[in-house]
Parts: structure tokens; C-alpha cells; sequence
């Protein structure tokens, strides 16, 4: 068949190979143009690479060179070229996301030393819509494992150990997936990559936590605990998802790599009371944890040493998530109120993406 076309009798074989022949030799034309465009696109980004590198050190020598002028007859002067290196290095962060990165330590580890950069905006909103996508899949199903192991009247260790083993395999996989997703220009804060290495290791130490009275005895709120967040997160996916449709359709927002996490990001400023009482009460369930797993460590019954060690988790959790949003509470109260002059209102309405 050729195009969907049954092909009979030799001589419609021959006159439909001598077709394909000639596209053949289209086709391998148009490949060898393809690796000599690959070629040149590489020799550029190194180019473009070199020179920015070059650009950023010497703008910074001549920062710090004015800044160490002590000659007050040309302050006027010196304003103004201090004024023109801000706006420089902003186009220079510019240049420098859209430019192939050195992938970290964390993926070299786990993926070998190979480029994870997108070449275009497209397939790095691809890549993001990915993200999301496994993000809310995988909560809806811990969601119902979450239920099921509520619901059992005897429960049943296996299920537990699957549920844990699911949570590991998870917040592991969306380190790996965020660690991309930086390096193509996302800018999710630190803690919130921190938060899902921690988080690992927590489920991690709870998986390996065998069966007794102090297991039996936190495993219900464990278990509403872990319920509870994972409606929080489809409600954050949500409303963060109508956040970011707003705001670029109202061409307020360039950055297309801003991505869903467990806490409130600057971005997000309009209608944060509808989402700040959701993210405050999921923070203090932690803590709660964190107390009961404390009390149950103080009883002769228990002997594990992973009790203490959840308990400890579950508190640099809270702290972490808690300080975290708080801090970006503020900075947003402090800039609302904050005066500017007039070139840092430019910049920061020009670029407020970065």
C-alpha cells in the first residue's frame, strides 16, 4: 500500500517504487540540510554562551568599580551608567533562559550528563502541561487509596506499604521533573523542591515503620492527613490553573513556566483569601502531627525510632511551608507600600516575568 492505496501488479510496484525513490532523495537532502542547521544552531548557542559570559563579568567589574568611585562631582553621572547596567543585566537574564544550561548535580546523578534544556517555548510549555498533568493523576489516585484505606474497618498493612510506596515514588519522580523544569526557566523557589525531598524521606521512614499499637495509633490521621492535602492540591491545581489563564489572557504574564506548588506564590496575590485559609490549615495539620507523634514517642510502648524521626519531619515541614508563604505574604505587602523611582517602575513592568 502506498498513502493508504493497495498497490497491484509488478508494473504499479515499479512505477510506485521509482516514485518513492525520487522522494527518497528529497527526503535525504532535506536531512542532511537538518544536521547542517543542528550544527550551526549548536556553534551559536556556544557563541552566544561565551559572549554573555564575557558580558556579565565585565559588567560586573564596572558595577563594582563605580560603586567604589568616591569622586561626587560626577554622582549624576555615575546614576545614570549604574542605571544603564540594571537594564542591561536584565536583558542579559533574558538571553541567558532561553540558552541551553548546565544540567545539576541531582540530574547528573540520576540521569547521566546528557542536555535536558527545550529548544522552544512551545516544548517547554509542553513539558510543564506534562507536569501538571501527572501532578493532579497521581493525587486523584492517592486521593482513593487515601479513602479506602479510611474506609476498611480492619485495615490492611499492604495497602499501607503500597500507599507509602506510591508517596515515595512520587515526590522522587516530581524532584527530577522540577529539576528540569528549573533549568528551562521555572522559578519555583528552593524550599518547595526542598519541601519534596523531605517529604520523600518522610514517607520513606513511615514505609519502613512496622506494624504495632503506635502505628495503629497514628495511622487513621496519617491517613486523613494524607487526604487532606491531596484535596488541597486539586484545589490549588485549580484555582492556580484560572490564575494563570487570567493573567496571561490579559497579557499580564510572559512567563510560561510558572508551575503549581504546595504554597502561595507571588503571583498569585489576587484572591488570596480564597486560597490562604486551604494552605494555613494544611500547614498546621503538620505541626499537629508533629505533636501527637511526640506524645506517642513519650509512651513506654513505643520503641521505634522512627517515631521521633517522623515527628522531627513533620516540624521542619511546617516551619518550611509556614515561613515560606509568610515571606511572600510580606514581600508583597512591603512592595505594595514600598516607593520606587521611576526606572526601577520601568524595569519592573517591562520584566516583572523574571
Amino acid at each position: 500500500m502506498l498513502d493508504g492505496v493497495e498497490i497491484q501488479g509488478y508494473e504499479n510496484c515499479l512505477n510506485s517504487w521509482d516514485k518513492l525513490d525520487s522522494e527518497f532523495t528529497s527526503l535525504n537532502n532535506s536531512y542532511k540540510e537538518y544536521l547542517d542547521k543542528v550544527r550551526e544552531l549548536h556553534e551559536l548557542e556556544d557563541k552566544c554562551a561565551k559572549l554573555l559570559k564575557h558580558h556579565k563579568y565585565n559588567d560586573l567589574k564596572i558595577a563594582k568599580s563605580l560603586t567604589d568611585l568616591k569622586d561626587t562631582s560626577k554622582q549624576k553621572e555615575i546614576k545614570e551608567l549604574q542605571d544603564k547596567i540594571s537594564s542591561r543585566n536584565v536583558t542579559l537574564r533574558s538571553i541567558e533562559t532561553t540558552l541551553p544550561k548546565q544540567s545539576s548535580l541531582y540530574l547528573k546523578i540520576i540521569l547521566g550528563d546528557i542536555n535536558v534544556s527545550l529548544s522552544t517555548n512551545e516544548k517547554k510549555f509542553k513539558y510543564k502541561e506534562n507536569y501538571e498533568k501527572f501532578k493532579i493523576t497521581v493525587t486523584m489516585i492517592i486521593v482513593i487509596l487515601s479513602i479506602i484505606n479510611l474506609l476498611l474497618v480492619k485495615y490492611y498493612r499492604v495497602l499501607d506499604a503500597i500507599f507509602c510506596f506510591l508517596l515515595v515514588w512520587y515526590y522522587c519522580t516530581l524532584t527530577i521533573r522540577e529539576s528540569i523544569l528549573r533549568i528551562n526557566g521555572s522559578r519555583i523557589k528552593g524550599w518547595w523542591i526542598s519541601h519534596h525531598y523531605i517529604s520523600a524521606f518522610l514517607c520513606g521512614v513511615i514505609l519502613t515503620w512496622p506494624d504495632g499499637f503506635i502505628y495503629q495509633s497514628f495511622r487513621r490521621q496519617f491517613m486523613s492527613f494524607a487526604l487532606f492535602i491531596s484535596f488541597l492540591q486539586i484545589l490549588q491545581y485549580q484555582y492556580q490553573k484560572g490564575c494563570l489563564y487570567r493573567l496571561k489572557a490579559l497579557g499580564e504574564r510572559q512567563n510560561l513556566m510558572d508551575i503549581t506548588v504546595e504554597g502561595f506564590q507571588s503571583w498569585m496575590w489576587k484572591g488570596l483569601s480564597f486560597l490562604l485559609p486551604f494552605l494555613f490549615a494544611g500547614y498546621f495539620f503538620q505541626a499537629y502531627n508533629s505533636y501527637t507523634l511526640y506524645n506517642l514517642s513519650k509512651l513506654p510502648e513505643c520503641h521505634e525510632w522512627q517515631v521521633p524521626v517522623i515527628s522531627f519531619v513533620f516540624l521542619v515541614l511546617f516551619w518550611g511551608n509556614f515561613l515560606t508563604t509568610s515571606a511572600v505574604i510580606y514581600q508583597k505587602f512591603m512592595q505594595k507600600y514600598r516607593p520606587k523611582s521611576s526606572f526601577q517602575t520601568r524595569l519592573l513592568t517591562k520584566y516583572k516575568h523574571y
